[in-house]
């Protein structure tokens, strides 16, 4: 005898005026997270401090630190392996896919095939006159769509974007309006607690952090017989591709120039020397260096830029006989390069930090 299934189970949220609603315990608590604002789950790496809303996430935060990756492709000859399920599958999907399933309209004379559902459905409401199944319920709208997330992507319109500052009506048209009133109005300012710095971004405030610390975190050329050592994994894997494997797959497209790089990014950042007019708007002074932004030191500027503002000057600078002067706009980076060692090696004095990197250091 057959048994029956029991019924669905499902968790709905209790916040007034949210219909969302889950089949797991553990999805409604991470949901609830995005009203209390807290995230009980901490990450136990030392100097990591991220935290989140379920110990899923966690224990799939922490497989970047190890670098596993316990979901190994089934297929036969393919050695791909993945940090989670769900990237396996769609590995899966996207390679190892023979037949994908198509679903083909049925209406007579028509016989078109689509990827997606979602598609086959907006294809009948169109294409022939069927009437959408989820109406907007907003007085006087009148407009149906073929799925619900677009359904709730058009009741935006209607309700717009409020914020959500204590006292402030402002109500956004649009995401972009909304995002631009939170940058005017209501940009948070990040300070340091060491040295009062102020940073309007967290990921600076972090880079900020590592000044203060006694031994500065770098990442060293996995590479046999190569000891150089990088701040960033940027640069890392820009170092790993031109130097050691010599690829360099973006190419400058501008005619006569004929440079190529290994990020794309560098190639972004190299097409500003090929358009003035956006060189001129994007850059409208002396950019300061990245140690010195990050240091807390004063708006010297490089010495480059020092030695132009000393051209524009009227007249050379005057100087007592036998009396030496020390170069103007020189900032002595103490918190950078003094008390500072490498990861997993000796420290290193300013001097000697050129033979450690192997390559020019320059302040």
């Amino acid at each position: 005898m057959e048994t029956k299934p029991g019924p669905l189970k499902r968790y709905i949220c209790s916040f007034s005026g949210c219909l969302a609603a889950y089949n797991k315990q553990w999805k409604l608590d991470a949901h609830l997270c995005k009203h209390t604002g807290t995230k009980p789950f901490a990450c136990a790496r030392d100097g990591c401090g991220k935290s989140f809303c379920s110990a899923y996430h966690v224990a799939r935060h922490e497989l970047t630190h190890s670098g596993e990756r316990p979901f190994r492709c089934a297929e036969d000859g393919c050695d791909e392996a993945f940090s989670t399920n769900a990237n396996r599958a769609r590995h899966a999907a996207r390679v190892h896919a023979r037949e994908p399933k198509r679903y083909a309209c049925k209406f007579e004379g028509c016989g078109l095939e689509f990827k997606k559902n979602n598609q086959l459905k907006s294809h009948v409401c169109e294409q022939h006159a069927q009437l959408a199944p989820y109406p907007c319920a907003h007085e006087g709208c009148g407009m149906r769509f073929s799925v619900p997330s677009k359904l709730k992507r058009h009741e935006k319109v209607h309700r717009g974007y409020p914020c959500t500052d204590e006292g402030c009506g402002f109500t956004g048209k649009t995401w972009t309006e909304y995002l631009n009133h939170r940058k005017e109005r209501h940009r948070l300012a990040l300070k340091c607690d060491q040295c009062n710095k102020v940073f309007r971004d967290s990921w600076f405030l972090q880079q900020h952090r590592r000044v203060h610390t006694e031994t500065r975190v770098v990442f060293r050329c996995p590479r046999d017989g190569c000891d150089r050592s990088f701040t960033t994994v940027f640069n890392l894997q820009s170092h790993v591709g031109s130097f050691h494997e010599e690829l360099r797959p973006f190419p400058c497209a501008h005619a006569g120039c004929g440079k190529s790089f290994t990020m794309k990014q560098s190639l972004r950042r190299h097409s500003v020397a090929h358009d003035p007019e956006r060189r001129r708007l994007g850059r409208p002074g002396p950019k300061r260096s990245l140690a010195s932004r990050l240091s807390g030191f004063g708006d010297r500027g490089s010495e480059a830029a020092e030695k132009r503002r000393r051209r524009r000057r009227p007249g050379p600078p005057k100087e007592s006989a036998g009396e030496e002067t020390d170069p103007p706009g020189s900032v002595e980076l103490v918190s950078l390069l003094q008390d500072t060692s490498l990861l997993g090696g000796p420290a290193v004095d300013p001097q000697g930090l050129n033979e450690a990197l192997k390559a020019p250091l320059t302040v």
